[in-house]
């Protein structure tokens, strides 16, 4: 990465930091800090879980109970245990929290049109534009992918999505019982496999999993991301990252099968180094089946 790079990054974030008033010690007015007020606006009006918001955040404990406890001192918010799970905490905005946010709300709105307004419709599309793809490229900067146990509640409720949406996506439907089935937790598991979980601001978006075949030879299975996340490269990112534990795992080459219905995963797949092979396993939903050599 060169110096340069990193200085646009930096003057970006100069840029930026002062136009939208981050180092007022009063934001927007209001006679609180960024601080402060992000997480107000971040409670919102129904309320949060406090460990989602921490993760969405990503605020130390520390610091997120420092912030929530002078919001309480203003009497802008109440933690209470959650009613379904007393192991949980949710905070949520009081009578004149609300108030607060509503403030808050309509102040960003002037901010925004402030922007906007001494701007030609040309130079206003071209800044909309630009903000959209800076929002999408940190989103794909922020992805985070670990290796997790195939039976942890994130990694179950993405295999649940994956087979729900194949289910409405293959012509023929899909059950995963039916020949390809997902292998067991400990085939998933090191040194037998991997699976792993990508993550964006604490929430589960996607995962992939890897079997060993036969000495030498990994399986990949159950690539998924979750629809809101496409186009962050998110899918690339979990299976190199596959091939990595592959390769840790000593595995010369891993294969894999698809639909015909899924082109876009093909042209992943191709793109990626995966020549097309002979079928290799039973599975009745498989159209193509592809294998690469990992090298080294």
């Amino acid at each position: 990465m060169e110096k340069a790079q990193i200085g646009t990054v930096r003057d970006f974030n100069r840029v930026v930091t002062l136009r939208t008033g981050a180092v007022d010690g009063s934001y927007l007015g209001r006679g609180r800090p960024l601080g402060q007020a992000r997480l107000i606006f971040e409670i919102g009006q129904g309320g949060s879980d406090l460990r989602a918001l921490r993760e969405r955040l990503k605020l130390d404990s520390g610091y997120m109970s420092r912030l929530l406890r002078a919001l309480e001192r203003q009497g802008l918010v109440a933690v209470e245990d959650d009613g379904d799970d007393r192991r949980r905490r949710r905070v949520r905005l009081t009578t004149k929290g609300e108030a607060e946010w509503a403030a808050y709300d309509g102040l960003s709105d002037d901010l925004a049109r402030s922007w906007l307004s001494p701007l030609s419709d040309t130079q206003r599309h071209r800044l909309l534009a630009a903000m959209d793809e800076v929002r999408n490229l940190l989103a794909a900067a922020s992805v985070e992918i670990s290796q997790v146990a195939a039976d942890s509640e994130d990694a179950l409720a993405c295999v649940a999505a994956y087979v729900a949406e194949l289910a409405v996506t293959f012509e023929e439907g899909f059950d995963p019982a039916n020949g390809n089935p997902t292998p067991e937790t400990e085939a998933l598991t090191p040194p037998n496999g991997s699976f792993l979980l990508a993550r964006l601001d604490g929430q589960a978006i996607g995962c992939g999993a890897l079997r060993t075949m036969e000495p030498g030879t990994g399986e990949i299975k159950r690539m998924w991301v979750a629809p809101q996340a496409r186009g962050l490269g998110v899918a690339r990112r979990l299976l190199s990252a596959l091939e990595d534990k592959a390769r840790e795992l000593g595995m010369a080459r891993v294969r894999l099968d698809t639909n015909r219905a899924l082109t876009r995963a093909q042209e992943m797949y191709r793109k990626a180094g995966y020549r097309d092979i002979g079928r290799f396993n039973d599975n009745p939903y498989a159209d193509f089946w592809f294998e690469k050599d990992l090298g080294g």
